[in-house]
């Protein structure tokens, strides 16, 4: 069984290169605010309404076309990183991809959760949008700032996959940082999420916080201001899916790493 101890420790960059010691959570202590109860509400809450299951399953149909893509080119078997993980929303997808995982956020808890739901399907492959294929049941975790340096060597992921992380990062300068460490641990593509200035989602979100009193705040960059920091980067900008076209800011872009890189 599994790891799962904070005491246990383990070099980041060790843990993405032995798939076969899974669940491994290293790393120092986490500055996230997020405790075990935390986490736990948090996944309870999160994804049960209606528009969220939307969201969902939209993000599932965009992200599988997303995958044939990368498909079509990969051959480099090493492991998906999964950053933000979160909970693992993602974990039953990124597996059925037929490659190995790698669970990385700022909150150990958050990270514990995600590695401890494979564990609980057994290493099946499972959550919606799973997509049926060989896959290494592994799944590592791994405590990781991605605003002050990932603890990976270079170029050991083929895919790096950011999903909900960029609207919640409003300093292009931290953006540039995070774009830039994803280059280095990538070997070959980055599938990352962001908000594009969408002045009718805006609105929408400015009368939720009104009358949720909500105090998150999320950043919608100018059209083209992503693709042009990406590509500053070093990631050519293969392809922007809109999540819904006109009406939401969310957009998920395939990037890949640019042949100099």
């Amino acid at each position: 069984m599994s790891s799962l101890d904070e005491g246990k420790t383990k070099r980041g960059a060790d843990a993405a290169s032995s798939p076969n010691n899974p669940g491994t959570i290293p790393s120092g202590p986490s500055s996230s605010k997020f405790t075990a109860d935390g986490v736990r509400d948090y996944e309870k809450r999160r994804y049960r309404g209606i528009d969220q299951r939307i969201v969902h399953a939209r993000e599932i149909r965009i992200l599988k076309k997303i995958f044939r893509s990368i498909k079509r080119t990969r051959s480099d078997p090493g492991p998906i990183l999964d950053l933000p993980c979160g909970y693992g929303r993602f974990s039953g997808f990124l597996l059925g991809q037929g490659l190995g995982l790698v669970n990385s956020d700022l909150s150990f808890h958050m990270v514990k959760r995600a590695c401890q739901k494979i564990e609980e399907a057994g290493g099946a492959v499972s959550g919606d949008g799973s997509v049926p294929g060989p896959s290494p049941k592994h799944a590592l975790g791994v405590v990781g700032n991605a605003k002050q340096g990932l603890p990976f060597r270079k170029d050991v992921f083929p895919v790096v996959f950011s999903i909900r992380f960029f609207h919640h990062v409003h300093d292009p300068l931290e953006r540039e940082t995070i774009l830039g460490e994803f280059l280095r641990v990538s070997s070959a593509w980055a599938v990352v999420s962001f908000y594009r200035m969408n002045a009718l989602h805006l609105f929408q979100r400015r009368l939720r916080r009104l009358v949720n009193k909500s105090r998150t705040r999320i950043k919608m960059i100018e059209p083209g201001r992503f693709e042009k920091e990406a590509e500053a980067a070093g990631f050519e900008v293969m392809k922007v899916y809109p999540l819904i076209r006109g009406v939401h800011a969310y957009h998920i872009a395939l990037l890949k790493k640019s042949p100099l890189d």
